[in-house]
This record gives C-alpha cells, structure tokens and sequence, in this order.
C-alpha cells in the first residue's frame, strides 16, 4: 500500500475574524495527482501556503512526507518543491543562473545540478536562451523556468498553484506529460486550477472547497455519480457544487422567463 505523502488533520487558518481553510482532512499518496477546486477566496492558495511551510496553522496539522510542516519544517522543505501562482525571478539572473542558485539551496552536488539543468532547460525548450537575463524573457518563458527550478531537486511532493497560466498550449501538455512520468515514478503531486479540464483530463482525484471547507472529494467519475451528473463535465458538477443561493435563485428566474 502506498505511503500517503500529503496528509492534513483538522488543518485550519483563521486571518482575524475570516475563516480562510476550517477543519480541512486530506490524504494524497504517492503516485498521484490531486486536483484542487474552488472559486476565488475559497481557501486553495491558503492551504498550498500551509503545505509548503510558509504560513503556520491556526490549529491542526499538515505532514509531507510524514514530516510535520511546522515542527519538522527543514525535512519536509526538502521533499517539497512548490510553483506559486505568481512566481517571482531575479531579473538579473540567467536562466542557467537562477537554476544553480535553485539548486545550491537544495545542496546538490554541483555536477549533478549542472547535468539536471542542461535536461530541463532542453526539456522545457529553453536551451537557445538559457544564458540571458530573466528580465528579458515573457511571461511564459518565466513559467517554464520556474517550473524548471521546481523540479531539478526532484522533490517527493509537488504544489502548483495554476501552474498553467501564461503557458501555450504546447508548453502546457508538455507539462501534463512531466506531472504524469512524475506519478508514475511515485510523486504527489497537488495542483490547484480554475481550468476545470485539466482536472478532469489530469487529476486522479479531485477535492473541491468552498467558503475553506471541503464539500466533495474523489474521482471525477465518482462526483459525476454523486452530483447526479453521470455523462456530464466535471464543470457541471463543480458549478452545480459551488453555486450560492443567490445563483440558484438567479437561475430558476432566468429559466422560468424562458419557459414562459
């Protein structure tokens, strides 16, 4: 049975009086990837941030790796690499640069790091650039390199908060290609998108949270059943999962104009 890399117990974050992630429960094992649903303000960046140590729990606990994120933050940091949703680069760096100064933080052997580089800079098409100024390149070159640092240590646990903005349609099925060789060689993987098709084309799994709190998990074809939506998108469900009062108000008064 495989190890669950990703566990939270009763995870919880309060900011002042919001209750931004409330009593959150999440296994994620190895060789999986684990899409994270929700609207805007629903709590996912909060919880990658408590994943990746870099905010405290206001109550409850978050392991990677069987590490505690707080009490053990060093050997759960170095299991983890995270990709944020608005990463941010030395301008000044090279590319080749930025991923050595990656690499030096995870203490790779410099020959080994130098080796891992030269194969993501190919993998993610950046050779021909890989010695200019980050400050020059766009939007989704920047991604690319990110993503490039993120997976140089190969870390046990990845966290991707919509990694796939800014990239072009080549770039992002290449990535799907790289997140799923990484499951396959026993990765978690835990990935927040509003791009409901790649949850459903992706993730293993699904957890969707609404107002901090986790209101469905499983399969996409498993919350199909549940919802009552068999044979329709995972984007069905969601709506249908998330939607307030007030949308369901709106949408029976639209839906009754147009029967009459």
């Amino acid at each position: 049975m495989k190890q669950a890399l990703i566990k939270t117990e009763g995870l919880t974050k309060k900011f002042g009086s919001v209750l931004a992630v409330n009593n959150l429960n999440l296994e994620i094992k190895g060789g999986e990837i684990y899409g994270f649903l929700g609207p805007n303000g629903s709590g996912k960046t909060t919880t990658i941030r408590m994943l990746a140590g870099l905010l405290e729990p206001s109550a409850g606990r978050a392991f990677i790796c069987g590490h505690d994120t707080v009490q053990e933050a060093s050997p759960a940091k170095a299991l983890t690499a995270l990709v944020p949703d608005q990463p941010r680069l030395y301008g000044k760096l090279t590319a080749r640069e930025f991923l050595a100064l990656i690499a030096a933080l995870y203490r790779m052997p410099p020959r080994v790091s130098r080796e891992r580089a030269d194969q993501l800079l190919a993998l993610f098409e950046l050779t021909g650039r890989a010695d200019e100024l980050l400050e020059g390149y766009s939007h989704g070159m920047r991604q690319k390199v990110v993503l490039a640092a993120a997976l140089i240590h190969r870390p046990r646990v990845l966290l991707m908060d919509e990694p796939t903005v800014g990239l072009d349609p080549r770039s992002a099925r290449l990535l799907k290609d790289v997140l799923q060789e990484m499951a396959r060689l026993g990765a978690a993987i835990f990935i927040s998108t509003h791009i409901l098709e790649i949850a459903e084309r992706l993730c293993h799994r699904v957890g969707i949270l609404k107002e901090g709190q986790l209101i469905a998990q499983g399969s996409p074809a498993e919350l199909r059943q549940e919802a009552k939506h068999a044979g329709e998108s995972l984007e069905d469900v969601f709506l249908d999962l998330t939607a307030s009062a007030e949308d369901a108000e709106l949408i029976r008064s639209l839906e009754g104009r147009n029967d009459g």
